[in-house]
């Protein structure tokens, strides 16, 4: 019952994170740690995961403390601005202009500090 249980529980955070590709407000390496967390009682599923190059990145950045990839990074950039701008466009109230500005650019700053490689703090 509990395999089954922390299974199901991975799918979803791993669905989860899946919508980070697409929201580009929405956190994905979150979701996608806890479900490789989840699926850490059945090594089959998590090495089925670790084979998929998207979510691997991400794991294995986060392990290894290398941050995002140069790439990743800009790809998000565009993907977060370019929906944005869109939205910016289309909604005609300034409270919600000047809120997708700000929410951009948290999401800029938070992204860019996340880009860069962290320190081992057990040196």
């Amino acid at each position: 019952m509990k395999l089954i249980l922390l299974t199901t529980s991975g799918y979803i955070f791993l669905g989860l994170g899946l919508i980070g590709v697409f929201l580009p407000v929405w956190p994905t390496t979150p979701f996608v740690l806890v479900s490789v967390a989840c699926f850490s009682s059945s090594p089959k599923t998590k090495a089925k995961i670790m084979n998929i190059p998207f979510f691997r990145e991400h794991i294995e950045n986060y392990h290894q403390r290398k941050g995002l990839s140069r790439q990743t990074f800009i790809r998000s950039m565009l993907w977060l601005w370019s929906t944005l701008l869109i939205s910016i466009v289309l909604i005609d109230s300034l409270y919600i202009k000047i809120l997708l500005v700000f929410i951009g650019s948290m999401v800029t700053w938070h992204l860019h500090t996340m880009s860069k490689p962290k320190e081992d703090s057990n040196k």
